[in-house]
């Protein structure tokens, strides 16, 4: 009677372990998924933030270009200008010489014409 209470015997040592067994599979069974309430928001969330850095890359390349695009137009000024000083410069060397040479043609032709008159 003894072993009937206890429940010792080979049969139900199987059993108690076939259950153990069954327990310890029980674990490892997969749980059915629950479904994240805010996945459409965060999925939003996170394009938001995509399109934020994005934008934001954009905004910079366009900063750079224009950045370049400015120093470009700035060197062609500058060199523009440099050019302008130059012919200026020659312009100005061109205008004394010339003033230079009316005076030696006009003190040359007076020359002349004060000789001409000593002698007459």
């Amino acid at each position: 009677m003894q072993n009937n209470r206890l429940k010792t015997g080979f049969d139900d040592r199987l059993q108690a372990a076939a259950a153990a067994r069954k327990a310890q599979l029980a674990k490892f069974t997969p749980k059915p998924a629950q479904i994240d309430p805010l996945h459409a928001e965060r999925a939003a969330q996170r394009e938001a933030e995509l399109q934020a850095v994005r934008q934001a890359r954009a905004d910079a390349k366009a900063a750079k270009a224009q950045a370049i695009l400015e120093a470009a137009l700035e060197a062609e000024r500058a060199r523009a200008e440099a050019e302008e000083a130059v012919l200026t410069t020659k312009r100005e060397q061109r205008k004394e010489r010339k003033a230079l040479s009316a005076a030696e043609a006009k003190a040359k032709r007076d020359a002349k014409y004060a000789a001409r008159k000593m002698r007459a």
